[in-house]
């Protein structure tokens, strides 16, 4: 798979594929972590805007969406990297985007996936079972 990113990002997609699960899985997290604090500071800074027409805010809010952008950006490349080496992509690394339409996402509880089994038939798979059968374990990534 062939991906052109918007923003410049410290691998490529190429790259993300080859790391281990365990890493691209913590990178998410993290990722989505910063995303969280980032976006809090968006909102001060608005208000503080608002309060104060001072041009540094502005300049830091401009500043902030770029880098919301690029981490939204990389969230997706480690979720497509996942796709690459066959991992379904829960709900629990969903992202919300400043834009709606670029959320990348797998499917949502109660929804059913087709997958490709060994022998070139399709399975179903239930994603609300297995959210059931996995919620008894309380470590691990739930594939």
């Amino acid at each position: 798979m062939e991906y052109t990113p918007r923003y410049p990002q410290p691998f490529t997609l190429q790259e993300a594929v080859q790391l281990d699960v365990s890493v691209i899985t913590e990178e998410i997290a993290r990722l989505q972590n910063s995303l969280e604090h980032l976006k809090k500071t968006q909102q001060g800074l608005r208000e503080a805007l608002e309060a104060s027409a001072d041009p540094e805010f502005a300049d830091a809010i401009g500043e902030n969406e770029d880098v919301i952008g690029s981490q939204e950006e990389r969230i997706s490349i480690l979720k497509m990297a996942l796709a690459e080496k066959g991992i379904v992509i829960g709900s629990h690394y969903d992202i919300q985007t400043t834009n709606a339409s670029q959320r990348v996402s797998g499917p949502q509880s109660g929804e059913r996936a087709t997958r490709m089994d060994g022998a070139g038939a399709n399975s179903h798979v239930d994603h609300a079972s297995q959210e059931q059968d996995s919620s008894a374990s309380a470590d691990g990534v739930y594939l």
